[in-house]
């Protein structure tokens, strides 16, 4: 197709480039309820491609195709005919993360909800191409697959172009960041200054210094990828924020307490040290749920503050489990080493 792109500014909010009239139905209607009400009061909108159902308090409920309403039986209930637990964009997304969702689900347009899951306007695959945008209803729907699917790998040309930017670009966006790995050594050589007395004594401590540090990273960026990776399926508040802190916690001690007890068997035959056993078991299981609670915890935090966490979290993560699982560690060490 010779269509040329128009892509908004890949930082935009969803919300300053969604159609804020959305054709939705309610739950518990009928077919033919549904179609009444529809000729009552017709959507404003021109461009339906789906009708979203939300409940009385307006949250999204479900998904019905335009064409799954015409052709249904007019007694069958929306509620049955409807596609449940719908794909839906978060309002604090942005144009590049809808970019994302066009390539990855190949969808002509997404619902987009608040923090409650309350439907508040839709983005539709018209918003990243000006001949799209203008083209006839009926003309739209009667596409071939071929051709809209050109649209899609368009939309994604320009989101890898996105990623893929200039070097000038990519080191003004990265480099910021990774000040924060050279401040957190700085802060971590002065961490252990703190605790110089313990480590000029008990030389054997340092020695596991690089373990305590490589299982906590190791583990606070599966955090991170995972927390990326389910951002985008609900809404996010600090409710949500917390349950996911403390179930993130939990998988952290479990990991933490495995990990630990290898490396103290291997410590227990190596040294024959109790103090120092029990500052490894102590001192790995905490720093490693520290770390995967910073792992889930920066994505989301950046994401509420309406940053990038894609460039942003892995850094700042790092850094907060290096800093958490050495002072944990250290800790430890004071206290069994007396």
């Amino acid at each position: 197709m010779g269509t040329q792109s128009k892509i908004p500014p890949l930082d935009d909010p969803v919300e300053k480039h969604m159609h804020r009239e959305v054709s939705s139905l309610k739950t518990g209607q009928t077919v033919s309820e549904a179609l009444a009400s529809i000729r009552n009061s017709p959507p404003f909108a021109s461009n339906i491609i789906y009708f979203y159902v939300v409940d009385d308090l307006g949250k999204l409920q479900g998904i019905m195709a335009t064409r799954s309403l015409l052709l249904s039986a007019p007694e069958k209930l929306i509620d049955d005919l409807m596609v449940k637990r719908p794909v839906a964009i978060p309002t604090f997304a942005t144009i590049f993360d809808a970019c994302e969702f066009f390539t990855m689900y190949k969808f002509l347009a997404f619902p987009i909800v608040d923090e409650q899951g309350v439907l508040v306007g839709m983005l539709d695959i018209r918003t990243y191409n000006a001949e799209i945008s203008s083209m006839n209803e009926d003309l739209f729907q009667g596409l071939p697959k071929d051709s809209y699917d050109d649209l899609f790998q368009l939309i994604g040309v320009h989101w890898e172009e996105a990623k893929n930017s200039g070097i000038w670009t990519g080191f003004s966006v990265r480099f910021p960041w990774l000040v924060c790995n050279v401040v957190g050594g700085l802060v971590a050589a002065f961490l252990l200054g703190l605790f110089e007395y313990e480590l000029e004594r008990f030389v054997v401590l340092a020695l596991f210094i690089p373990v305590v540090l490589a299982l906590a990273e190791s583990v606070a960026i599966q955090s991170v990828s995972i927390s990326l990776q389910s951002m985008h399926k609900d809404g996010l508040t600090w409710a949500k924020l917390f349950i996911k802190l403390y179930r993130e916690g939990l998988t952290g001690f479990a990991l933490g307490l495995g990990t630990a007890l290898l490396v103290v068997v291997y410590s227990y035959l190596r040294f024959w040290d109790v103090p120092l056993t029990a500052t490894l078991l102590v001192g790995i299981t905490g720093g490693v749920t520290l770390a995967a609670a910073a792992g889930q915890g920066v994505p989301n935090i950046l994401k509420i503050m309406k940053m990038n966490p894609q460039v942003a979290a892995g850094p700042i993560a790092l850094v907060c489990a290096d800093m958490a699982a050495l002072v944990f560690y250290l800790l430890s060490a004071r206290f069994f080493f007396g």
